[in-house]
């Protein structure tokens, strides 16, 4: 069986992705088991077939599944300067979504 994967763009970043795949990617509205369709497709490539170019990718859509709406671990934000006194401590979660990849398809000329 061929392998099908696509780059898709989400969130200010890239991910390759392949169906059945679990991804996190920066906080999706939705709520869990909810679908969610990610049409910024950058490449797709089945078996040994390369999509590009924008007219295909036009087409091009990546299904998933929401699996998690999450917050990461803490990340400590401390500022400090020396000799004056000054230290600030703060704490970032940042949010996520955790999809799970459904199908990957609508980039070729027979709609697969």
């Amino acid at each position: 069986m061929a392998q099908i994967y696509a780059v898709i763009a989400t969130g200010g970043k890239q991910y390759r992705v392949s169906p059945g795949q679990v991804i996190d990617v920066e906080r999706l509205p939705g709520e869990k088991g909810s679908p969610v369709e990610l049409g910024e497709v950058l490449l797709v490539v089945d078996g040994g077939r390369i999509v590009a170019g924008q007219a295909a990718l036009d087409r091009a859509r990546v299904r998933a599944t929401i699996v998690n709406q999450c917050r990461q671990r803490k990340t400590i934000v401390f500022k400090y300067k020396s000799k004056v006194r000054y230290r600030r401590k703060r704490g970032h979660r940042q949010p996520y979504t955790r999809l799970m990849i459904d199908e990957i398809g609508g980039g070729g000329k027979n709609g697969t």
